[in-house]
């Protein structure tokens, strides 16, 4: 089969070499062999591949964090499934690992690449929004970073569970995609100061919630405009920088500083998990794919990504 390889580490484009003629994964006990109908390219995809993620798979491993896979052999033979690759036989190859007890059904209403992005960004997103923050009918929130992958589905989630939403974007496409997500308010970060902009759309009190993926400057600005008792939920740090909370300031205006690592859920809640599929299935958002492209291209779409030039997902279809 053909696989990508990671055999030492650095920038994607560097380390990931393309095999042809890999073995065929071999599932163990309570795994799964799939085919990869399609893969979803995450920011930790470029993070595994340097080193800088917080799961570190021995080398030499394909990478991939995503996918849809119908599997091939074994009791669930034929399912169409969305979910976590096992790593080191990741989602980047035309066979991959998953997980039997945490595989869940893909969505009859998404094709592959769309079900591809399904699973972590929108899991995030609720727990963010539900569990950790507990948005409420009426709250105002923030999303960072509002037309990529899991900021694209807070911006669905925040508006389903009817918050007014503002966006906050880096340039006109990206602003087009957020507005048609349904953001009520859609602040152009290079051309206009989002922490004014939310200042002006809520009268001077700010947001209830913050939904940021992104740290460094995203971070500071957001600690000028959360409101009174706000939460500013800490998903991670895509701009490289890991801000140190002045928590000082959290004292005195009385805001909570919240961190998310979804997938620890996937082993201290899996219940939790499964429920949320349930819902977010019935709700029935539909992943951004702003592309669908050949297995040949995943260096490329993991190194556009973290250069955060992407809008939406970005499917291999292998």
């Amino acid at each position: 089969m053909k696989a990508w390889r990671i055999t030492r580490l650095g920038a994607p484009l560097d380390v990931m070499e393309l095999v042809d003629g890999a073995d065929l994964p071999a599932p163990g006990p309570g795994q799964l062999l799939v085919r990869v109908r399609a893969a979803a390219v995450n920011f930790p995809d470029a993070l595994m591949a340097a080193g800088q993620y917080q799961v570190r798979p021995p080398l030499p491993f394909t990478p991939g964090v995503e996918l849809c896979g119908e599997v091939v052999e074994g009791p669930r033979s034929g399912e169409r499934l969305v979910g976590a690759a096992q790593l080191p036989a990741g989602a980047f190859a035309e066979y991959a690992l998953m997980d039997a007890a945490a595989a869940l059904p893909a969505p009859d209403y998404l094709d592959d690449a769309e079900a591809a992005g399904f699973h972590i960004a929108y899991q995030t997103a609720w727990f963010a929004l539900h569990r950790r923050a507990r948005l409420a009918p009426g709250e105002t929130l923030l999303v960072h970073a509002a037309a990529g992958g899991v900021g694209s589905a807070a911006v669905q989630l925040g508006k389903a569970a009817g918050a007014f939403v503002i966006a906050v974007v880096g340039g006109p496409e990206k602003a087009a995609a957020a507005r048609a997500l349904g953001a009520d308010l859609v602040v152009d970060r290079r051309a206009e100061d989002f922490v004014a902009a939310v200042k002006a759309a809520t009268g001077g009190r700010g947001a209830d919630v913050v939904f940021d993926p992104v740290g460094g400057p995203a971070f500071a600005g957001s600690t000028k405009c959360v409101a009174f008792e706000g939460r500013i939920v800490l998903i991670g740090f895509a701009s490289g920088e890991i801000p140190a909370p002045p928590l000082g300031h959290a004292l005195v205006k009385n805001y909570s500083l919240l961190g998310l690592h979804w997938g620890l859920y996937t082993t201290r809640d899996p219940d939790a998990v499964r429920a949320c599929h349930t819902a977010l299935t019935d709700l029935a958002p539909r992943p951004l794919v702003s592309a669908r492209l050949p297995l040949e291209s995943a260096a490329e779409a993991v190194h556009a990504l973290a250069a955060g030039t992407t809008t939406g997902r970005l499917a291999i279809v292998p």
